[in-house]
């Protein structure tokens, strides 16, 4: 992603990292701070010391929609916005919509690729 497209981004969204643990560690620290100690215990706790890499993916996964979620602060809010609700409605068909709109913004961030 050239300098100017990144200037681009809507808000000065930063963008998607390379699809790596390294980078997206990388951006984690840069980005969202408030993400590291957390993704740091993850990898420590499931990852470091495995000797069968088959965490790797779903590790990468939750990860990924985390930073993309973090790195916005308006939508991270939105998603945050929609859960909080959804705790505290009264009618299950209500909290059961208001999930699924932040589960669909989450996949949807999730979905984001390298440079986005």
């Amino acid at each position: 992603m050239s300098a100017r497209s990144a200037a681009q981004r809507p808000g000065g969204i930063p963008p998607m990292p390379e699809r790596n643990p390294k980078a997206l560690r990388e951006a984690i620290a840069a980005h969202a701070p408030q993400l590291l100690a957390d993704f740091d215990r993850h990898w420590k706790r499931d990852i470091a010391d495995a000797y069968d890499l088959a965490r790797v993916p779903a590790f990468m996964a939750l990860w990924w929609t985390e930073y993309a979620l973090a790195r916005d602060p308006g939508l991270d809010a939105r998603v945050t916005d929609l859960e909080d609700r959804a705790a505290e409605a009264g009618d299950i068909a209500e909290a059961r919509a208001l999930l699924e709109q932040a589960a669909h913004l989450r996949r949807e961030a999730g979905h984001s690729e390298p440079g986005q």
